[in-house]
Formats: structure tokens, sequence, C-alpha cells
């Protein structure tokens, strides 16, 4: 399929799930984008690190690695493709939220939020579920905020889970 097919699509598809949200309160939707902003993730850190004597400190170190390589590769990727946030493409388009930065892909909360997922997988199984859902919640969030397409939340996820996943073999 050629690339021009492929952001074709994904410009469709941005716009059938956005218009789902324009005319709604998001403000639950805006809650769950909310909680992919980065403090929720050094609070689960601090929290399994208080209460999981076994796990608690080698997730957290798993974690901070993690992020440590996710972060600058989040930055050169942005940099590198230089897609423009839909407000910059359509006319007459209103996102619901301003966005931290000028490019969208990847999108950085659902990057942060599969890595998150993969490590909460790898050490507590019985979350993986929950986890997984509340990350693809996020990159949903993203694309009914108006700030991200689809496809950056594919590439966003597949950056989360990669780097996550590295993490855990250099780690464990």
């Amino acid at each position: 399929m050629r690339l021009a097919t492929l952001q074709y699509i994904d410009k469709v598809v941005f716009q059938y799930l956005f218009n789902k949200s324009k005319h709604r309160d998001c403000r639950p939707i805006l809650w769950i984008s909310r909680t992919g902003d980065g403090a929720c993730y050094l609070l689960i850190a601090a929290l399994l690190w208080w209460l999981d004597p076994v796990h608690g400190q080698l997730f957290s170190y798993v974690g901070l690695l993690a992020y440590a390589l996710e972060l600058p590769l989040f930055i050169v990727l942005k940099r590198l493709f230089k897609r423009p946030r839909p407000a910059d493409l359509f006319s007459n388009f209103n996102a619901h939220i301003q966005p931290a930065d000028k490019f969208s892909l990847p999108s950085g909360h659902t990057a942060a939020a599969f890595l998150m997922a993969v490590i909460v997988a790898y050490f507590y199984p019985s979350m993986a579920i929950l986890a997984y859902t509340w990350a693809g919640l996020i990159g949903l969030s993203r694309i009914l905020l108006g700030v991200h397409y689809p496809g950056d939340i594919l590439a966003g996820a597949a950056l989360g889970t990669t780097i996550g996943l590295l993490s855990l073999y250099i780690m464990v």
C-alpha cells in the first residue's frame, strides 16, 4: 500500500473518531489523557517500591531505564518525521486541548503508556489486561481530543512496547 493511501486512511479515520467527541463534554476523555502525562507513572513506581518488596524496586529501575531510552528517541523521531498535528492541517479545526509540542508522530502519551503496560504486564501478569486497556484508552483519548492521528497512536504503541521489552531484556 502506498504512503499516500495510508495517510489518506489515517486522516479519514481521525476525522471519523474526532467527530464522535466534537460536540461532547470531553472531561472524562481529558482525564484519561492526563493519566498519561507522567506523574501517574512516578506514583505507580513509588507505590510499588514501597508496597512490593519482591518486585517493586526492580520494576522502578526497569521503568527508569525504559523512560531514559524512550524520551530521547521520541524527541528525535518527532523532529525527524515533522508530521503536522491535525489543527495545523485541517482548516476550521479546533482540538479540545493545546498540545505540548508542534509535531504529532509518534504519540508520546501512547508510547509512555504502552511502555508502562509492558512493564506492568511482565511483573504483574494479572494486571496485564487492565494495563493494556488503559494504554489503549490513552491513545484513543489523544485522537478524540484532536491532537493525534491513529497512525501516531500505532507508532507510539510500537515505540513504547519495543522500549519496554528492550528494557526488560537489559535489566531482568
